[in-house]
């Protein structure tokens, strides 16, 4: 069948473009790169169109086999929209070095956001630079082996191949269960200091927890 290739490119012309459309992009790569998607699913359509209007003469041979498995697995990927776990791939990645920011140390306490907070915390690392400022920070939940979970986000340059994580350490409520990893939470409390491994570090307080839903796009750039 002549025209086989081209009903398969123009499948994936249309599971790329429903990609972009949905939202599902969000969970898989920077918004920076989304466009070149749609873009990309444009071509495919518009080549797929002109390989079914004007198709190749001659007998052809084609193994059918590849063009079976790009067929199945992109219905699949209309069918069931990948769903990553962050708590999951954070923990099997090393956290990010962020570097120093002007801008976050300027900005109101309650203003910054959880990335700020951990900018801050590498470029001046004195615990007691923040103790008693007021916290307002969101992010899904990270479990941290023997010990209380962490507050999270995942940062990309590209996709979620190359994220990292980025967490706070925070105090949970005394008598309240631990909160189960992935969830997302809006955190409000205060900075305070505690002893950890031998040393000092900061510690988000938890005063106020928030069950949130996922925000449209959990990577940061």
């Amino acid at each position: 069948m002549k025209q086989l290739p081209y009903l398969v490119l123009g499948l994936w012309g249309v599971v790329l473009h429903n990609c972009w459309a949905d939202g599902r992009l969000n969970l898989l790569l920077h918004s920076n790169f989304h466009s070149l998607v749609l873009a990309t699913g444009v071509i495919f359509l518009l080549l797929a169109s002109a390989g079914l209007r004007w198709p190749p003469s001659g007998p052809s041979r084609r193994n059918y086999l590849p063009m079976a498995v790009l067929s199945l697995s992109g219905i699949a990927l209309m069918l069931w929209p990948p769903k990553p776990s962050l708590s999951t791939l954070a923990a099997n990645r090393s956290s990010a070095q962020l570097g120093d920011s002007e801008i976050s140390f300027l900005s109101p306490p309650e203003q910054r956001s959880l990335s700020d907070w951990v900018r801050l915390l590498n470029s001046q690392p004195d615990p007691e630079l923040y103790a008693g400022n007021p916290v307002q920070v969101s992010g899904f939940v990270l479990a941290v082996p023997g010990a209380a979970p962490e507050i999270a986000r995942l940062l990309v340059r590209c996709c979620l191949a190359d994220a990292t994580p980025v967490g706070l350490a925070v105090r949970w409520p005394p008598k309240q269960q631990w909160p189960k990893p992935d969830q997302w939470l809006q955190i409000n409390g205060v900075m305070a200091v505690e002893s950890h491994q031998g040393a000092l570090r900061a510690v988000l307080v938890a005063r106020k927890i928030k069950l949130i839903k996922a925000p449209a796009r959990p990577l940061e750039p």
